[in-house]
């Protein structure tokens, strides 16, 4: 189980990249631009030294030199940019590309780090939507209180015919796999459960915002609650992974699944801060 928090954190999330809409069609064209659904890691500092960083990358990885496998990564400072005078973001990205994960953004910079921040080639999340959600969302308090204000009683009028209960949104389904997930192949179920009725072979990387279900045998890692759901799971007629995770917290099998419940029916979940295997095989009946 790889769990750290001292020093450095790691999630999963995702990105939507914006679509660029022409008028010709896509064939005339030399690029073709489309909406896209990236996965990146977020690398959560709670220190800005290299050597305290590099350590905890050390033990969270445990000395997989694959652990990554050049994933992209958005730095998260949010936590410290309000204590820190000066960050090395050169040596900080380098830190991160030695154990593979490629920096492409920064979260949470103060507009001091911004220059050096972009410098390096790096995209800014400095957290806009959420600053426009809030004004919004005062914006629309203010108008309902200017509403309020105290009126001249109107004349009693008949009660309105109270409108039908709008339809329940329809809840969004599982996505399903029925062919073989192959070595360097990636799938990500965003926003919902993935289900996998073929097998998922060693090298491959299945991804899912929900619950993970693969109903034949499975290699590879295997990552739930990719955008956070601690109570997301893994179930599997013959688990065999390298890797699974739950909302973040790692935990790898160098030596082998465990041995009592490998390649029979078993269910990993999040059990307060530890990655907890159980098997599905109900217990013998006693005579």
């Amino acid at each position: 189980m790889l769990s750290f928090s001292a020093n450095f954190t790691v999630e999963c999330t995702g990105y939507s990249q914006p679509e660029l809409f022409m008028s010709k069609s896509p064939s005339s064209l030399p690029i073709e631009i489309k909406i896209s659904t990236v996965v990146a890691i977020s690398a959560i500092l709670h220190s800005s030294d290299p050597i305290a960083i590099d350590a905890a990358l050390k033990q969270m990885t445990g000395g997989v030199s694959d652990f990554f496998e050049d994933e992209f990564a958005v730095i998260d400072v949010g936590a410290i940019a309000g204590e820190t005078a000066y960050i090395d973001w050169r040596a900080l990205v380098d830190l991160l590309k030695k154990y593979r994960l490629n920096a492409v953004a920064v979260r949470g910079a103060t507009p001091e780090m911004a220059e050096a921040v972009k410098a390096l080639g790096l995209a800014l999340d400095d957290g806009a939507g959420a600053d426009r959600a809030r004004e919004d969302v005062a914006a629309a308090t203010a108008a309902t209180a200017v509403s309020f204000a105290p009126v001249p009683a109107p004349a009693p009028i008949p009660a309105p015919t109270p409108a039908p209960a709008p339809a329940p949104a329809a809840p969004i389904p599982a996505m399903i796999v029925d062919t073989p997930v192959r070595a360097g192949q990636r799938v990500y179920a965003r926003g919902c459960d993935l289900i996998i009725t073929a097998v998922v072979n060693n090298g491959a990387e299945i991804i899912a915002d929900g619950s993970i279900h693969v109903y034949a045998p499975m290699h590879g890692r295997a990552l739930a609650g990719a955008s956070g759901n601690a109570s997301s799971r893994i179930f599997g007629l013959s688990l065999q992974p390298e890797l699974v995770s739950i909302a973040g917290v790692y935990r790898t099998f160098d030596e082998g699944f465990p041995a009592e419940l490998a390649r029979q029916p078993a269910q990993i979940r999040l059990v307060g801060d530890r990655i907890d295997i159980s098997s599905l095989t109900p217990a013998p009946a006693r005579v």
